[in-house]
């Protein structure tokens, strides 16, 4: 009982430091966007200065808006394709389906700066070139994986004697998908769409490869400011990102029942 209890302390212990680990950074970049030192002298001098300067930098906006719109179309694209790619290798065997569901991890593995510089001289081969158009193909290709693995993992839970019956009382192959699977999968297709987002929005590498100059994400953006001169305002923004994160992952946490009650 004691040796329980000692590493159950020796637990908890390891749990805070990983939290203070990965918490404490983002709290005193938090911090720092509300302090008057351009320099972050201390201790901290209380200002929103920083987030009425954010509202004014007309840079910033447009590659938060670049990111956010390119995100959001890469989101609905992955998760339509790689929710009907994992629903067809769920309820079909065919050739070469076992080499297809293989072949979804590579562009998971392989380091993003490979990925980025194969797809800059793939676009560039075939006449696509670099600009918004290319990255958005490339965030979803980075995407599509991320879905199929995620809505895949979730229909190993799903008894397909279900689909059977309601095909055996007249439904469609439609109806069966609409009625049956898809309720049962939406978790599944939720947390896909979450982490499509999340990958496309924070894809530094693809993006610097294809996009054009001044037509940037916002990863980009806070990279190239690093390198001329850091100020406030990206901490500005990196804190309503997060906040932002943050409170959807808890709405969606909340309605989407991933752990049931």
């Amino acid at each position: 009982m004691a040796m329980n209890r000692i590493l159950m302390r020796l637990g908890r212990v390891y749990l805070g430091l990983i939290l203070v680990f990965l918490y404490v950074p983002i709290m005193v970049m938090a911090a720092m966007s509300f302090n008057a030192s351009e320099f972050y002298q201390l201790p901290i001098v209380f200002t929103t200065d920083w987030y009425a300067r954010l509202w004014n930098n007309s840079a910033i906006l447009d590659a938060a808006w670049n990111s956010i719109w390119i995100a959001s179309v890469t989101t609905i694209i992955a998760t339509a394709l790689g929710t009907a790619a994992a629903i067809a290798f769920f309820r079909y065997d065919f050739r070469g389906k076992a080499i297809l569901q293989v072949l979804l991890f590579p562009p998971i593995a392989i380091p993003w700066l490979i990925t980025g510089t194969a797809m800059l001289i793939f676009f560039f081969a075939i006449g696509i070139g670099r600009g918004s158009r290319a990255v958005l193909l490339g965030h979803v290709a980075l995407a599509l994986p991320y879905v199929i693995v995620v809505v895949t993992a979730r229909l190993r839970t799903f008894d397909p004697q279900l689909e059977e019956a309601a095909r055996s009382l007249g439904a469609s192959s439609w109806e069966v998908t609409r009625f049956v699977t898809l309720p049962w999968i939406a978790p599944g297709v939720t947390a896909g769409a979450l982490f499509a987002f999340a990958v496309s929005f924070d894809q530094f590498v693809v993006s610097y490869f294809l996009s054009k100059p001044g037509d940037v994400t916002l990863p980009v953006l806070i990279y190239s400011a690093i390198r001329k001169g850091f100020t406030p305002e990206i901490n500005a923004v990196s804190t309503i990102i997060i906040v932002f994160s943050m409170a959807m992952m808890v709405v969606v946490a909340r309605y989407a029942k991933f752990g049931e009650r």
